[in-house]
């Protein structure tokens, strides 16, 4: 039914598809959800500079990212603070299907969030998202935990034009 979150299903056959709906996933048991799909950790960077945004495209700068390397037991230990992080899949999404993240409980309940965008309907890309770490103690993470599920939904019709902005494939 259009408008609504895509079922475990209906994301398999999407994935089965031509470009696949997520490629470049870790485990599709693991990963694939009944009401999402979770998108793992590739890679954490701090947030080194300041950002602006103004009224015009042109006025928009984003903070520079600072890479972090996890141990060599692939762990990074985090203080509280804002983090860039890439995830390892890549979304391609058809005109008719937008995407919503949502962070796995676990971060949660350790008082962790991801902060995200919406994912348009056309975008194609490894994306990014927020953490932020609220916890006063840190938090450690793992390279390829899952941190995110991501939710689809069927659009009632399909775009007429996906999305054109500036982070179309990224990160590929």
């Amino acid at each position: 039914m259009p408008g609504t979150p895509l079922d475990r299903d209906s994301i398999n056959r999407l994935i089965a598809g031509e470009p696949p709906l997520v490629e470049s996933y870790l485990s599709l048991e693991d990963q694939l959800q009944p009401n999402g799909f979770d998108l793992s950790l590739q890679a954490v960077a701090g947030l080194a500079t300041p950002g602006a945004i103004g009224a015009s495209d042109a006025d928009r700068v984003l903070s520079e990212p600072h890479s972090m390397d996890f141990s060599a037991d692939g762990w990074l230990d985090l203080a509280p603070g804002p983090y860039l992080v890439t995830f390892n899949e890549i979304v391609n999404l058809p005109l008719d299907v937008m995407a919503l993240g949502r962070p796995r409980s676990s971060l949660l309940r350790s008082g962790v969030a991801i902060h995200t965008a919406v994912w348009d309907a056309g975008y194609s890309g490894r994306s990014q998202a927020l953490l932020m770490v609220y916890q006063p103690n840190g938090y450690r993470v793992q390279k390829d935990a899952r941190l995110m599920q991501l939710v689809f939904f069927s659009m009632d019709d399909a775009a007429s034009q996906g999305y054109q902005g500036r982070y179309q494939s990224e990160n590929i």
